[in-house]
Formats: structure tokens, C-alpha cells, sequence
């Protein structure tokens, strides 16, 4: 499975300049961990970094400018962060396998002379076989729409310095290079459409494996907008093998289950009903106008009950670990407080399974979470927790838990995480006198 090791992200709403994790240059830092939560107070720019995935997810999808008016977001200058003239920047650094040499997939988008959002600069970049040190070689590169893309798993474009992306100088060099072995692995680039990603277009060609395989990464994103009315409606019958971003589609995906993977299906109700105490049995069943019905069966009642009856968190609890125990799991998944409408003595458990799945049979999916529930947190690691707070400017800053001595001593005495973050060991003042 693939896996993020570090974002950066610029003059997005509150996140002015964060990094989670590893990039290209802090090699020294460690990576994101499979389960990866990011913790503070409301305001603190959670919902603004759960949301960052989300448009780079929509940008690959609908093109940026579509992106930026999408889900409520306003448009590009309400998105950019208040007070700055700089691009939306992205800088995303990750793994295909766990042994394959990292990627580093760069994006900038700005303001055309029209007022219209379109890709300023777009780059892929890796290290070419057994390159171990030095700066890796440049296998995308757009500005406007226009550059380079170096065919098959290892062809790239070396810059001079770490930063420079000179269009006009790559294309003067290649062309004085034409019947070199560089210059055959090259294609020349012009889109038609500005506003769109380059890997949305290079992604689809059999030529561009490398590139391919990201677009193929970020397509296979899932950020779960699940709210429990959604999973009360009435969706037609007909079994879909996957959970949609709202859930409205619980039904069809249980019917799928028990169609296809019966015996799965019922290790799914048994964990369940050791979650959820009383709930016995759950099947559909489909109405005369061939609307699907999702049924509870209670150990209690005779009678079954139906979703539309169901509190929150059995829904949600068991859209969870629906979701988890997918067949064929999104390479990426990212849940904004799953602890809402659940059990407080759930919360732990549900950090656990979270964790297992990371740590699937084929690698499972990699996982980030925002929350504000310390029963939560209290079931990670300190590696594993990022907290966010607002700066002095009024920007949002990250940090890692386990980057505190402090921190990482108490837990290390068993004293759960999320009680350290309660009593305000986490704060930043604190941390700052430590």
C-alpha cells in the first residue's frame, strides 16, 4: 500500500506553513505513521487540514478552479490564506511500497490574469536506481500548463538547485540535446486546459507509469463525510462495493457483502455485536418500489429495527467497521471526528481498530483523523498524535506529541495520552517551559 510520509501545505486558510511528517529535505525527521491524529481546539485549523486532502483530491477530480467553489469552500481568495499574495501551495513526499524510492509531488495554483484559478507549477520528483544521496531528478514539469514529462520508471531532469523551475531552460537544454539518450525519454508537454492537473491527463498514458501510479494514489483517497441521516435514506436496491464519502449508500454496500463475501460478512455482525451490545443480526431488505431497507435485529424484539430508528453511533460504528474490513481498502483514509454520536467507552477500542487495519494483511490503509476527544487520544501513540494551535500571527502551528521529552516520559510511566492532553500537558506554553 502506499503511504505519506510528510505534507507541506501553504497559504490554505489557517495553514499559512505547516509540514507533517518527512519531506525531500528533512530526511531526519520521521515520517507519518499509519495512524496519524491531529489534535487541538476548535479553531485551530483541524477541519482546515482535513479539508486540505479533500481539494487536492477534488482538484485531480474536477479541475482547480472547480475545486475551489467546491463543498462550500467560496473560492480561491476565500481559501487563501487572509492577507497573502503567494499560490496555493502542496508539497505531498510518499512511498508507492514500502521499498520503492519516495516520491515528492509539488503543486502550486494561482490566479491567472483573469482572476481565474488555474496550475501555476506542477512536479513530480524522484532519485533515480541506487541514487542515495543528492537531489532527485524531475520527471513532471509544468508551468501554465506547459513543460516536460520523462517517460518509463527512471528518466528525470536534474536541476542545478533544490528550487528552480525554469520551464524556458529546461526546454533551450533538452532541445540542445535532441539526439541524446535524455532527449529521446522526453515528451513535450502542452495542455489544453490550464485548470487542469497535468497527472490528470499524463495519468491515463501507458507511457508514464510513475505518474500513473500517483494519479491512481490521490484517486483512491477516501475522506468520509459520513453523517447518520444520510445513512437513514432510502437508496435504491442494487449492491455497490463501496462506501461513498456520505454513507448514503450503507445499504447497498451490505447487500454487496452478503452477496459477495457472505462468510466476511458475518465476522463484520460478530465484532459488531461484541461492540454494540444487543445487536444480533443486520441484513436488507427490499421494499416493493425496489428502495433497499438496512434492518438491526435486537436479541430483545421480535421484530427487527430499521436505520431509520437506529441511534447515531450504531450507525456510525458500523459504517466504520464496514469500512475497515473492506475487501479492497482505500489506499488513504481521512475521518474528521469519528468520536461524534459515539460512546465514550467505544473511543478506545474504535483508536484500535483503526490501528489493526493499518496494519492489514496487505498493508492496509494508512489513516488520519482529526479529534477532540482525549478518550481517543488516549489509545495512541505519541508518534502517532500531531497538535495543532494557533500562532502568535494567528496562523495554525503543528507539532508533533512525541517530539516532547516530557511527553513521551509519562506515557512511557503509563499515563495515557489523552488524559496528559486534558490536565494540558500538550499545551504549547508548557511545552515551550520544558
Amino acid at each position: 500500500m502506499p503511504r505519506i510520509e510528510g505534507i507541506r501545505i501553504q497559504n490554505f486558510r489557517a495553514l499559512r506553513d505547516v509540514t507533517l511528517g518527512r519531506l525531500v529535505n528533512t530526511q531526519t525527521v520521521e515520517p507519518l505513521a499509519p495512524l496519524t491524529a491531529v489534535i487541538g481546539r476548535n479553531g485551530v485549523g483541524k477541519s482546515s487540514l482535513f479539508d486540505a486532502f479533500g481539494f487536492l483530491a477534488d482538484c485531480l477530480k474536477v479541475g482547480v478552479e472547480e475545486a475551489c467553489d467546491a463543498r462550500g469552500r467560496g473560492g480561491f481568495e476565500r481559501i487563501r490564506s487572509k492577507g497573502q499574495s503567494g499560490p496555493l501551495s502542496f508539497e505531498v513526499y510518499y512511498r508507492q511500497q514500502p521499498n520503492s524510492r519516495p516520491i515528492t509531488y509539488e503543486l502550486a495554483i494561482d490566479l491567472d490574469h483573469h482572476g481565474r484559478p488555474l496550475v501555476r507549477r506542477e512536479r513530480l520528483r524522484q532519485r533515480r536506481q541506487n541514487q542515495r544521496h543528492g537531489r532527485p531528478y524531475s520527471f513532471l514539469l509544468l508551468e501554465d500548463g506547459q513543460g516536460w514529462a520523462w517517460k518509463g520508471e527512471s528518466a528525470g531532469w536534474k536541476t542545478d538547485t533544490e528550487d528552480q523551475f525554469d520551464i524556458g531552460q529546461v526546454t533551450r537544454q533538452l532541445k540542445s540535446r535532441r539526439k541524446s539518450e535524455e532527449s529521446r525519454e522526453t515528451e513535450e508537454i502542452q495542455l489544453e486546459d490550464p485548470r487542469r492537473l497535468g497527472i490528470a491527463t499524463l495519468g491515463a498514458l501507458k507511457q508514464h507509469p510513475r505518474i500513473s501510479a500517483f494519479r491512481r494514489f490521490i484517486e483512491g483517497w477516501y475522506l468520509s463525510y459520513f453523517t447518520p441521516d444520510a445513512a437513514r435514506g432510502l437508496p435504491l436496491a442494487g449492491p455497490q462495493k463501496h462506501l461513498n464519502v456520505h454513507g448514503d449508500n450503507l445499504g447497498n454496500v451490505v447487500q454487496y457483502m452478503e452477496r459477495e463475501h457472505p462468510g466476511e460478512f458475518q465476522r463484520i455482525l460478530k465484532k459488531i455485536s461484541n461492540r454494540i451490545p444487543g445487536i444480533q443480526q443486520i441484513d436488507t431488505e427490499r421494499t416493493n418500489d425496489g428502495r433497499l431497507l438496512l434492518r438491526f435485529n435486537d436479541r430483545g424484539f421480535e421484530s427487527p429495527f430499521y436505520a431509520q430508528q437506529m441511534s447515531d453511533g450504531t450507525l456510525k460504528m458500523f459504517a466504520y467497521l464496514l469500512m475497515l474490513e473492506d475487501p479492497t481498502p482505500p489506499s488513504f483514509l481521512c475521518i474528521e471526528e469519528p468520536e461524534n454520536g459515539l460512546y465514550h467507552k467505544l473511543l478506545e477500542q474504535l483508536a484500535r481498530e483503526f490501528r489493526e487495519h493499518t496494519a492489514g494483511p496487505h498493508g492496509g490503509s494508512q489513516v488520519f483523523v482529526t479529534t477532540h476527544q482525549p478518550y481517543f487520544v488516549d489509545a495512541l501513540l505519541p508518534n502517532e498524535v500531531w497538535i495543532l494551535e494557533k500562532g502568535p500571527d494567528g496562523f495554525s502551528q503543528v507539532r508533533r506529541a512525541s517530539d516532547d521529552p516530557v511527553v513521551s516520559a509519562l506515557v512511557d510511566q503509563e499515563l495515557p495520552l489523552g488524559s496528559l492532553w486534558y490536565s494540558e500537558y500538550l499545551d504549547r506554553d508548557r511545552a515551550h517551559a520544558s
